[in-house]
């Protein structure tokens, strides 16, 4: 991936940045040149070596073609792990990964489980960061506000609570067979 200046990627744990002049450094002894990222949220900063921009999950913002698809991935939530050392584990994979689906999983599988539980502080920071991410990159590719797309994971989010609801009631209407014979 080639950047320019004024290019916007998402980095991993930062969300979507703006990739700023290079400027030289001097590391180890070494003149070092750098692109100067802008996290577009919190307005933070920071430097990315010229020479090593592809590592770490750093990629292209999604296209806004790419949003219900992401969206709708959030409506097929799966359930976390029961133990928190093992959720804290794939969590952090997820967010490493920088990926948008990646981070929709988080949010969606901590909202199922916030569902079923009080979650600890950990897991309120983790599902915050997450979908703060998320909304700030859906809000970067859609060209509106931040709450704007909150609303949209929140929809998302209600509308899988509302499809699990009438699944689980359409299950327990089924007429369930009475005859123990086996079928022949």
């Amino acid at each position: 991936m080639k950047l320019k200046i004024g290019d916007k990627v998402s980095y991993p744990s930062q969300g979507p940045c703006v990739i700023g002049p290079v400027v030289k450094r001097v590391v180890d002894g070494k003149l070092t040149e750098f692109h100067h990222w802008i996290v577009l949220d919190s307005g933070g900063e920071f430097l990315v070596p010229v020479d090593k921009p592809q590592a770490g999950g750093i990629r292209p913002l999604l296209e806004k073609s790419e949003i219900p698809t992401l969206l709708a991935h959030l409506k097929k939530a799966t359930r976390s792990a029961e133990k928190w050392n093992q959720r804290a584990r794939e969590n952090a994979a997820l967010f490493s990964s920088g990926s948008a689906f990646d981070l929709a999983e988080i949010v969606g599988s901590m909202s199922v489980l916030s569902e079923t539980k009080r979650l600890q502080p950990s897991d309120r920071q983790t599902l915050e960061r997450a979908r703060k991410l998320l909304a700030c990159e859906i809000s970067e590719v859609m060209g509106e506000t931040v709450s704007g797309a909150e609303a949209k994971i929140d929809n998302a989010l209600r509308e899988r609570k509302e499809d699990e609801e009438a699944d689980n009631k359409a299950a327990r209407n089924r007429p369930r067979i009475k005859n123990s014979e086996p079928f022949l």
